[in-house]
């Protein structure tokens, strides 16, 4: 099998092209770049002492579930672009990756153009970090817990649409509470519940024939941007010290969920 990736670069997305790797045979990365450094280096989270504290947090968080950056194994090749590049490439430079089983789009910018059309027509899953179809948008588990809906906090998998987060639905994945866990474990292993989901059903060929399910955009609860997300936001969430229980966990109507 031959899968093609559209992703980034942190530790997360570096772990799911590994975990496609250890499936397919071949896998193209195409990794858009960002600083490792959110918060302390400006890019596409603005660089201040609240977003330094609040991504300093995400990062920990991050490296305690999926390491640090890493090689991928040798059979993931990987095209690495600025991020903001994808929709400004051409059929010629992606040609190698535009031959594959299967296309899956996780954390990569907002797919336009061309690409789209192809992706689209070619079946392509996507990754939404978010339970849709309540949360939708930009930092959406952020916002779940933000809005102290804890039990919303997970990842959609669904097809890959020409509007944002818009695709059928193929099921829903969920974090498992550990002890000790603070909000942004709690949220950063929804992502690990999110790659365990897809390759489980990559395995077993499952992702293929599953139902799709329309949203019903009429349960949206927020519709965030990245914009939304500013120091104020992040500096009023830090403050609140938040900590989940057992029993803030109540769950919005779910797609055969996966808890993990």
């Amino acid at each position: 099998m031959k899968i093609t990736l559209f992703t980034s670069n942190q530790p997360r997305h570096l772990h799911l092209a590994a975990a496609l790797a250890q499936l397919a045979d071949d896998v193209n990365v195409i990794c858009e770049v960002n600083t490792v450094f959110p918060g302390k280096v400006q890019d596409f989270f603005k660089k201040s002492d609240v977003m330094q504290r609040y991504f300093g947090n995400v990062i920990a968080a991050e490296r305690r579930l999926f390491g640090d950056i890493r090689f991928l194994p040798g059979n993931a090749r990987i095209l690495a672009i600025k991020h903001g590049d994808l929709n400004l490439l051409e059929k010629r430079q992606l040609a190698d990756a535009l031959e594959a089983d299967l296309y899956v789009v996780f954390g990569a910018s907002y797919i336009r153009g061309w690409l789209v059309d192809f992706l689209v027509d070619h079946g392509a899953i996507n990754i939404h970090m978010g339970i849709s179809p309540y949360y939708r948008g930009s930092s959406c588990n952020f916002w779940a817990l933000y809005d102290d809906r804890p039990g919303y906090v997970g990842a959609t998998i669904h097809m890959l649409s020409k509007g944002l987060d818009s695709g059928d639905m193929l099921f829903h994945c969920l974090p498992r509470l550990m002890d000790g866990d603070s909000p942004f474990d709690f949220t950063m292993r929804a992502v690990a519940a999110a790659h365990h989901g897809l390759c489980r059903a990559i395995r077993d060929g499952s992702i293929f024939e599953m139902e799709r399910v329309k949203q019903d955009r009429t349960k949206e609860i927020r519709y965030t941007r990245n914009a939304d997300f500013t120091d104020e936001v992040a500096e009023e969430f830090l403050r609140r010290e938040y900590v989940i229980e057992e029993g803030d966990l109540v769950y919005p109507d779910l797609l055969h969920p996966i808890f993990y």
